[in-house]
């Protein structure tokens, strides 16, 4: 009788082997070597013990170690479609769809007109787009048109934006995006923490647009919060980056009493950052801040024109819900999309370096791919 190398014995009972499969193995491992453990068990476990149509590791011809899948489309239906804020979430969609063998079409609307969204997102419905991500940025019109989309069974995430606080509008699966009243909560914090009174303004592109509504709301939560005497008030600024520099330009030559400058989108945080510079505000005495990574709006950091801005990782916002769509196809639906909160970071002049000395498609400044490298302790609390 030959002797069975313990191992074999092992690896059989550990895997469950039994009948044709199971003999196959002992009649071959005749021998005490792991070596020759291993061969017989690699030729034990072959197609004949596999399920029908089963793949193991590396055996996938689709993307990865996954089995081979259609090119699914996605949709992505935006407001403010060539915003440069939407650079970096682009940059993402692309990145995940090279990675994943799919592809994704960016549409919407130039100037946040609701309607123009949702005949973008019915016309996504009616070419059968195998998935949708919309910026939800009205509490109500987007409701029917994502209830016919998971109708006809495509699957629904937001970005960006998710209708009003407590009321996302829609029954999307899944929201991926900062929380946006909890960010504008920070930003009148920072603010009530950098002046003690006086006249502040808060600039917003579109009020009532449910991507910074919120933010604007938080802010002024947080500074009547903080009992300090501040005059803060909201002012329109236009979707159009012109338009916002306008807009802040002259406001700030009307108001020269200011002592607090801000603005909850990206566009117009850039041209307070602008203004600023162009009169000297910070001379002044003047404090400024807002949201996004535009390029101009770090240099106005470095600078000293911005005391800070907040980072949202739009990159994030455009690569993840490629990835989640992608997962639900795949998994039919098995693997749902999770909300996703895409966070929130204070970029100041403290740690404004690394954005300016690395361009990267990572936040929107390069259409390079790269590898970047860091060093050194991360920071944490």
């Amino acid at each position: 009788m030959k002797k069975i190398d313990p191992t074999v014995e092992e690896a059989a009972e550990t895997l469950g082997l039994s009948g044709v499969a199971r003999r196959r193995l002992l009649s071959g491992a005749g021998l005490v070597s792991a070596t020759a453990a291993a061969s017989a068990l690699l030729a034990a476990c072959s197609d004949d013990n596999k399920a029908s149509g089963e793949k193991t590791g590396g055996g996938g011809s689709g993307a990865g170690d996954f089995p081979e899948t259609p090119k699914w489309k996605f949709v992505f239906v935006n407001h403010v479609t060539t915003n440069p804020f939407f650079t970096a979430t682009q940059y993402g969609a692309q990145d995940a769809c090279a990675l994943l063998n799919c592809e994704f079409q960016w549409t919407g609307s130039k100037e946040s007109v609701v309607p123009e969204m949702v005949s973008a997102t019915n016309a996504a419905i009616s070419a059968k787009a195998d998935g949708l991500a919309v910026a939800v940025v009205d509490k109500t019109a987007f409701k029917q048109p994502v209830d016919n989309a998971l109708n006809a069974g495509i699957p629904v995430v937001s970005y960006n934006a998710d209708g009003a606080r407590g009321e996302p509008g829609t029954n999307r699966l899944a929201y991926i995006g900062q929380d946006l009243y909890v960010s504008g909560y920070q930003l009148g914090t920072r603010i009530a923490a950098l002046m003690s009174g006086g006249d502040a303004v808060g600039f917003i592109a579109t009020p009532g647009s449910l991507n910074i509504q919120p933010r604007i709301d938080g802010a002024k939560d947080a500074i009547k919060a903080s009992g300090k005497s501040i005059n803060f008030k909201d002012v329109a600024s236009g979707a159009e980056l012109p338009k916002e520099l306008s807009t802040i330009d002259a406001y700030a030559q009307g108001h020269t009493g200011l002592k607090g400058m801000f603005a909850v989108d990206a566009g117009s945080t850039e041209a307070v950052g602008k203004t600023m510079a162009k009169y000297k505000l910070k001379e002044k005495g003047v404090a400024a801040g807002g949201f996004d990574l535009n390029p101009s709006t770090l240099n106005s950091i470095k600078g000293g024109s911005l005391d800070f801005t907040i980072d949202q990782q739009p990159y994030q916002q455009g690569f993840l819900p490629v990835l989640f769509l992608w997962m639900y196809k795949l998994t039919g639906g098995l693997i749902a999309p999770p909300d996703t909160n895409t966070g929130l970071l204070f970029v100041t002049k403290d740690n404004v370096d690394p954005y300016l000395t690395t361009k990267t498609r990572y936040e929107g400044s390069s259409t390079k791919q790269q590898l970047l490298n860091r060093s050194g302790p991360i920071p944490h609390k």
